[in-house]
């Protein structure tokens, strides 16, 4: 928000140096960017953020100093000389979308004379970055530029059917902008329209059909009160953007909207003359209700650390336009002003009491009361899952939570769901709402091998987005991860962070059949039937697909069902000071006889004596196993916390479990 220091005096006795208000205004919260010369005046950048729309006005910024130097503001004169021509009877408007247009207000002055502004709103128009242009457009952005409301004024007599209806757009209807350039409007566009075509965008900008130019002589001025959310989603899908439209994106006073109708009509008329018609026509929602806030003086001292007088408290809040309802030793009720819409709760009159008062009269070794925020447990099963993965070697990866069109169609395992899109891309193409976070990974390990790195081993705590019927995605929260290695060590990767977190969740491992994994080489893991997780590796199809030169590995797992089962109190075990017994099995069992239920029997049989179970290999050949068979080689280790084990205990309970093996499995010992 560039700032003109002359105007701003226009307001407000500033008898300080410009640093010294630079300063002040700093400290309490507008930045300042810099200060430049611009002819005699002095050009001075404050940065202004979102919750400060009030602050994107000269007249803010002088309540502002009004407040840190406790001076009085002088409000310019809004009361315009009213014709006996009824406004009702020149021009007639309509809202046919609320929810895009809260509010909308009109006035027409006939008679004006176009021309040059006088120099002093010129030279005030240039300090702030403005091109004069003529005196009818140069006061509706003199008082954008002195309040912070937008206006528009359009040539009343190029209006079709002297109608003003605001209205969404009809397919394929487009329009010309004051900048000469052609726009097709989306559906949810808001469009400030006559009897028969869009004449303006509605909170972004006029349409070149009815601007002002040298033959106007009748003018109807318009301010009005516009949704936020549609604003910024049409200038940023028309990549339109304006004075007008960033101030209408960060809400502007609702209270405010006739004050600065009225405004503009008194310059008009004291610049350019005509008169104007009396009344307005006012059509929408009337300014919500302000509801009175509560602060106790004692939350003062607790939340800054001192101790604020409170008539200095009464004193603040007044200056900042706080309408006083009722008070006493212990507390006062304020009303906030209209412009004000960031204070809400009590903390907020805190925070304006502390930095009015000055943050750099805190002392610096104050003690102000602190308490430990503590962890989620959603926070400490990410957390713990970070942890194993970084142990077992992967980095962690930071994606975009959009991804093109290609990739959201070429893989979407947990949902058949349309994606929900977005309305302008974040990147060129990238407008779809990912449904996994496997596309962004595959993405990131392409841009890896075209760099040349040969250890690409990444991960990815972060949301996916899976759309359901008639409300909200649900953003599920997932772990994914690409490797280079081995479908069987990214699996035990799968299983050691189910081990760190949740080692009491009974998981079960079915084959997956998703189109673009190895049909061998690929599973589900399950909890009572419903999908955990899922760990594979990339087809030829699946690594065309996403591009890819070497082999992948990718997986990916839903963290709800971890964090519901979690057990994350660290538990002693005391160790045996015996020594284990190993054994190896070689079992030769049918094709269909899958490792983990195989292993499920093993564990099952060792009972206490069980300590730990690996695979070692897969071995076929039809002439000596016979067809349809495969013999799977493990280590058995055995330890016994009582006392050691002897070859024959060993021997006997390894006779149990090929029994209970042949039983189930129909396994014989190789």
């Amino acid at each position: 928000m560039l700032v003109s220091w002359n105007w701003l005096k226009q307001y407000i006795t500033l008898d300080m140096p410009h640093e010294e208000l630079e300063r002040r205004l700093m400290l309490s919260g507008l930045n300042h960017e810099g200060t430049c010369e611009v002819g005699d005046d002095l050009a001075i950048d404050l940065e202004v953020t979102s919750n400060r729309p009030d602050c994107l006005g000269h007249l803010g910024v002088a309540r502002e100093a009004g407040a840190l130097f406790d001076r009085s503001v002088t409000l310019p004169p809004a009361e315009p000389p009213e014709g006996k021509t009824p406004v009702e009877q020149l021009v007639e408007v309509r809202i046919d979308c609320p929810d895009l247009c809260y509010r909308y207000t009109a006035r027409v002055i006939r008679g004006v004379k176009i021309g040059p502004s006088p120099g002093w709103m010129a030279r005030r128009l240039e300090t702030v970055g403005l091109a004069p242009i003529n005196n009818v457009v140069d006061i509706s952005n003199y008082v954008l530029m002195e309040c912070g409301q937008p206006l528009h004024t359009f040539d009343y007599g190029k209006l079709g059917g002297r109608q003003i209806v605001v209205r969404r757009p009809l397919p394929g209807e487009t329009i010309e902008a004051i900048d000469h350039k052609q726009y097709r409007l989306d559906p949810d566009t808001c469009v400030i329209a006559d009897a028969r075509v869009p004449v303006a965008i509605g909170g972004v900008m006029g349409g070149a059909k009815t601007e002002i130019s040298e033959s106007t002589t009748d003018v109807l001025v318009e301010a009005a009160e516009f949704d936020p959310t549609s604003i910024r989603n049409t200038a940023r899908s028309l990549n339109l953007h304006s004075d007008s439209s960033y101030r209408f994106e960060r809400k502007i006073d609702p209270e405010g909207v006739d004050w600065a109708s009225r405004r503009c009509c008194q310059l008009i008329l004291e610049l350019c003359g005509g008169e104007l018609a009396r009344g307005s026509v006012d059509v929408g929602r009337e300014p919500p209700a302000r509801e009175p806030i509560v602060l106790r003086f004692s939350q003062l001292e607790r939340v800054l650390g001192v101790e604020v007088p409170p008539e200095r408290v009464r004193q603040i809040l007044s200056a900042l336009g706080l309408a006083e309802t009722r008070a006493d030793a212990a507390a006062v009720e304020v009303i906030p002003p209209s412009w004000r819409r960031d204070l809400a709760r009590e903390i907020d009159l805190v925070e304006e009491v502390g930095r009015i008062d000055g943050y750099d009269a805190i002392p610096e070794d104050v003690g102000v009361p602190m308490v430990a925020s503590a962890r989620t447990l959603d926070d400490r099963v990410h957390a713990r899952a970070r942890e194993v993965l970084i142990a077992c070697g992967f980095d962690e990866a930071v994606t975009l939570s959009v991804i093109d069109e290609k990739a959201s169609d070429a893989w979407s395992p947990w949902t058949d769901a349309e994606p929900l899109r977005a309305l302008s891309p974040v990147l060129r193409g990238a407008d779809r709402l990912r449904r996994s976070l496997i596309p962004s990974l595959l993405a990131a390990r392409r841009t890896n091998e075209a760099l040349f790195n040969t250890e690409i081993e990444l991960f990815e705590v972060a949301r996916a987005y899976l759309p359901r019927h008639g409300g909200l995605p649900e953003e599920a929260v997932m772990l994914g991860l690409t490797s280079g290695r081995s479908f069987r060590e990214v699996k035990g990767v799968i299983e050691a962070v189910l081990e760190r977190i949740a080692p009491e969740l009974a998981v079960e491992a079915v084959a997956a059949n998703e189109p673009l994994l190895e049909p061998g080489a690929a599973c589900r893991l399950e909890v009572d039937g419903k999908s955990l997780a899922f760990v594979g590796e990339l087809s030829d199809e699946g690594r065309e697909r996403f591009e890819l030169r070497g082999p992948g590995l990718v997986a990916e797992m839903r963290l709800a069902p971890l964090v519901q089962r979690a057990s994350l109190i660290p538990a002693n075990r005391p160790q045996s000071p015996y020594p284990p017994v190993g054994r190896d099995l070689n079992l030769v069992v049918d094709e269909s006889v899958r490792w983990a239920d195989l292993a499920a029997t093993v564990r099952e049989g060792c009972g206490p004596l069980f300590e730990h179970l690996e695979y070692a290999d897969t071995y076929r050949d039809p002439d000596r196993l016979g067809p349809g068979k495969k013999s799977l080689l493990m280590r058995l280790v055995l330890r016994s916390h009582d006392a050691t084990l002897t070859n024959q205990q060993a021997d006997e309970l390894r006779d149990r479990i090929v029994a209970a093996c042949r039983e189930r499995h129909g396994a014989e010992l190789r």
